[in-house]
């Protein structure tokens, strides 16, 4: 169906009447009047604002509020970009093609998230004082994908102006930016939208539009021929539900056209434009800190009907400053078969691994030539593939859960690995072991100078990381060694403060969890990458988030530890506090003498401080506001719902600041199932909970109704069962769940159980119209962006892993359309028509409507134009406020009134 055709109007004024539009409760305006003018509203064209109440939480200026996480190489200073807010709909409504996924302005020649996401300027923060300076940028430009110069003086960044994309830099003594690249040769940034500099600072390395490119291949004037699916293998392949996959061949022309780029090298100071090899669909760029040799990944044909592209085939090669291919490290063919994932397109991505027998493949830290982890020639026999899934952050990383990366023994042995430099020019002699390890090596990191290594391995359900001296590989400083833990190395210099999650899930080893002793830190290198940091006397920094049993009574505090490398005597050097959330967020020397650390509490917008490590003191560098103290001060309760069967879970509450004990409110329940196997597994989600953050707020909380006097339940209900049949209890525990909330929520007298509504998106959307119908409690329903019809989600959803054909009874039995006849309350729908997500095909809601119109139920639904899985733009957001309030106002709040609509001549 086409976009046009899905933005019909769901109601029409009705003619030569006018609709009484009246504000939320307005005084003088009694009920009737007001359902008339909610109504009204609900059926009319165009955009809609909500109440003012409402239409100040949306809009609220968060934007203006500084984090100091993008520090500087140098640590002097942290980058902002700038934001005006929501973004507006004549920026998202831009025409834009969609190839397989890729998402493309083909009039700016970039990624579309560029033309939609771009910032209104960048700003300096000085590190110590706070002092804001604010950097020169073109005027009719956005500006996207900053990056510092090695040496911290200058900023890089993409200015996006209407038909084009430029590279400009920023001097930050001046903060005046020039334009690098040349006014008639643009940049090509669809599949790399960013730039990238050499480790000298000279250049910048991007890429190009083509010279002598022609005008985009245009789709024939007549069609050819039918569109063309088959599959001819008798091997199954089932392939979830994608989105704007590939449907005709000259949308393979146009996809080439579109992503095939000049790689270059442009110096800074004299704009000179150094091209580097032919043009080609180029993916990503990683190159050596000399700017002599380049890692770059590369799209290959044939492309797909079945795929999106990152699926496509890809070769990633060594390429030297002409051009010249010195090594290919890996080429992976089409895959249309269920997808194994792909690395995300852009500059860096220095220490990813995966490259068969060159795992953790990385540029030297000191000197030319690479890095990576091989198996030791006499246990190799693949060794080098054995966990290549095993990540890197930087010039280290954190070891991979797949494969056999974290160690121990292979077929025929212990596994032995070494640490190989590859030098120039790349060949296959061109190597040199610099550490044979006694076993399998997961992560690893070099020191700033290449001559000292940190090694993570684990063994024996037993995590270790030592240290070795390169000129004297045979002794061994271990600097951590704990049970249950998998060694690993952070960027950054701190960790979040124990925010919320569902991180706890993965961790079913309660010695895992509560004693991690937290990621070793890593710092940006003189050549880029991330190297270990070390201080001054030989220690080194581990960064982590301590968890309690008791969770509400004593919150997770964020934590840095200094460890000796030769006595690994361990040090705390902070803790966040008791009753707020702390962290650190950047050390600002390797001794950490002094570092950057944010502080929020319930009541305290999030802000950053200066804090002098050995005596604890606080310079506050930020003045952050909360834009939405009226919000702020809602009131939240936190109340364990038991169901009939024994299980319990949490339901969070939000009340009107104003509330009175015992006052019965109009309720909304704001829903998103997950599936366990036990209690333990569902307990285990709570454990990163952290009671003394900030109130999330965003331009889509629905607590925002506690502004127009309504009780917010929001909660996941829990459904559970048997490891990968947990649906087949779904509608029952769905049930269950939902009465036990209603009934506690009502023992408690919070809520009148005679006014209620329920909502949820997308799976929450799903869960919502199933609510509705399979139980009687409810007055209306908001359901956004959902998939109603399982059918058409047949290879697995969700957690779901079971097809169609092997659990129909389950997949029929969970899909609301089938019981459309059965839905009780009013159902408000939403959907972006161009919603992106996989399994939320916009279709799904067009029939969901047409099934509640044929069986006479009150519903409505609003396509949203140019969105995607959920609305982002301010017109968008305002305008669906304004429908949930009109709804909620007419089917829950004056539920129990006569339904008659002031009409005036």
């Amino acid at each position: 169906m086409t976009p046009s055709a899905l933005l019909r109007p769901v109601g029409r004024a009705i003619t030569g009447l006018l609709l009484v539009v009246a504000p939320l409760a307005a005084q003088g305006n009694d009920a009737a009047a007001q359902m008339a003018a909610d109504r009204a509203l609900l059926a009319r064209e165009g955009y809609q604002l909500p109440p003012e109440a409402i239409a100040k939480m949306v809009t609220a200026p968060r934007h203006l509020n500084v984090q100091l996480t993008t520090a500087s190489p140098d640590r002097r200073h942290f980058l902002k970009q700038e934001s005006e807010g929501l973004p507006g709909v004549d920026a998202f409504g831009k025409p834009h093609n969609y190839y397989a996924g890729l998402q493309v302005d083909p009039k700016a020649n970039r990624a579309r998230t560029l033309t939609t996401r771009g910032g209104t300027g960048l700003s300096m923060i000085d590190a110590v004082t706070g002092k804001s300076t604010a950097i020169e940028v073109p005027k009719g430009a956005t500006v996207s994908s900053p990056v510092w110069s090695p040496d911290g003086a200058r900023i890089a960044y993409i200015a996006n102006f209407d038909a084009a994309s430029h590279v400009y830099v920023a001097d930050v003594a001046t903060a005046r930016s020039v334009q690098v690249t040349n006014p008639r040769s643009p940049l090509l940034a669809t599949l790399v939208a960013s730039v990238d500099w050499t480790a000298d600072g000279r250049n910048v390395i991007v890429v190009l539009i083509p010279d002598g490119r022609g005008a985009q291949p245009q789709p024939p004037a007549i069609a050819t021929g039918p569109r063309v699916e088959v599959w001819l293998d008798p091997v199954k392949s089932p392939q979830r539900q994608f989105a704007s996959l590939m449907s005709e061949p000259w949308e393979f022309e146009q996809l080439k056209y579109h992503t095939t780029g000049q790689l270059a090298v442009i110096d800074v100071k004299t704009k000179a434009v150094r091209k580097v090899g032919a043009p080609a669909m180029i993916q990503s760029v990683d190159a050596s800190p000399d700017g002599q040799y380049f890692r770059v990944s590369t799209m290959i044909e044939p492309f797909s009907y079945m795929v999106q592209y990152t699926s496509f085939g890809t070769v990633e090669q060594l390429w030297d400053l002409n051009g010249k291919v010195v090594a290919e490290l890996q080429k992976r063919p089409l895959r249309e078969m269920p997808d194994s994932t792909q690395a995300g397109a852009g500059f860096g991505g220095r220490g990813g691994g995966g490259i068969p027998g060159k795992r953790l493949l990385a540029w030297m830290p000191s000197g030319a030539g690479m890095y990576y982890v091989a198996g030791d020639s006499a246990t190799a026999n693949g060794a080098g593939r054995a966990g290549a899934a095993g990540a890197a952050a930087g010039a280290g990383g954190r070891a991979g859960r797949g494969g056999a990366a974290a160690g121990g023994a292979a077929a025929g042995g212990v596994r032995r690995e070494r640490v190989v430099k590859w030098a120039p020019p790349f060949g296959v002699a061109d190597t040199a072991t610099l550490y044979q390890a006694d076993g399998a090596i997961s992560s690893l990191a070099f020191t700033d100078d290449g001559k000292q290594l940190f090694v993570g391995t684990t063994a024996n359900n037993q995590g270790e990381i030592y240290h070795v001296d390169l000129a004297s590989p045979s002794e061994k400083h271990v600097v951590l060694r704990q049970r249950a833990w998998d060694p690993s190395f952070a960027a950054g210099a701190g960790g979040r403060g124990g925010g919320g999650g569902r991180g706890g899930a993965q961790a079913d080893d309660s010695l895992r969890f509560y004693a991690n002793p937290g990621s070793m830190l890593l710092k940006r290198g003189v050549q880029g990458g991330q190297v270990a940091m070390v201080s001054s006397d030989g220690a080194v920094y581990f960064s982590g988030t301590q968890y309690y049993p008791d969770f509400i009574k004593d919150a997770p505090r964020a934590f840095v530890d200094r460890v000796d490398i030769k006595s690994g005597a361990r040090t705390r050097i902070f803790e966040g506090a008791p009753d707020a959330v702390e962290a650190v967020t950047a050390a600002l020397d390797d001794d950490f003498t002094r570092a950057v650390v944010s502080r929020q509490s319930p009541r305290e917008v999030q802000d950053f401080y200066l804090r002098d490590m050995k005596s604890g003191t606080m310079t506050k560098l930020t003045n952050n506001v909360d834009y939405t103290p009226e919000f702020t001060a809602a009131i939240r309760k936190r109340i364990t719902v038991k169901r009939a069967d024994g299980f319990s879970f949490v339901v969070r509450l939000t009340l009107p600041s104003d509330y009175k004990a015992g006052t019965r409110l109009p309720a909304m329940f704001w829903f998103y199932p997950y599936e366990y196997t036990s209690q333990e597994s569902y307990d285990r989600t709570l454990r990163t909970e952290n009671v003394n953050g900030f109130p999330a707020a965003g331009p889509r909380t629905i607590e925002y109704l506690t502004q127009l006097g309504y009780a917010v339940a929001n909660f996941d209900p829990p459904i559970v069962g048997e490891n990968g049949r947990m649906n087949d209890n779904y509608v029952s525990d769905l049930v269950m769940n939902l009465s036990a909330v209603i009934d506690e929520l009502d023992r408690q007298g919070y809520i009148d159980r005679t006014r209620l509504g329920i909502g949820g998106h997308s799976y929450g959307a799903f869960s919502t119209m199933n609510a509705l119908a399979h139980t009687p409690f409810f007055k209306a329903g908001i359901a956004g962006d959902g998939m109603y019809n399982r059918s058409l989600t047949p290879t697995a959803f969700q957690s779901e892993q079971r097809d169609f054909w092997k659990a129909q009874k389950t997949y029929v039995e969970m899909s609301p359309f089938f019981y459309a006849d059965k839905i009780q309350g009013a159902v408000l729908m939403y959907h972006s028509i161009e919603d992106q997500n996989v399994g939320t095909d916009p279709i799904s809601s067009v029939r969901m409507m047409q099934a509640l119109r044929a069986n006479g139920k009150i519903a409505s639904l609003y396509m949203y134009p140019y969105e995607d899985h959920g609305p982002a733009t301010r017109e968008s957001d305002l305008d669906q406020w304004a429908r949930w309030v009109a709804w909620l106002d007419l089917y829950v709040r004056h539920a129990n009134e006569p339904k008659k609509a002031a009409v005036v001549p």
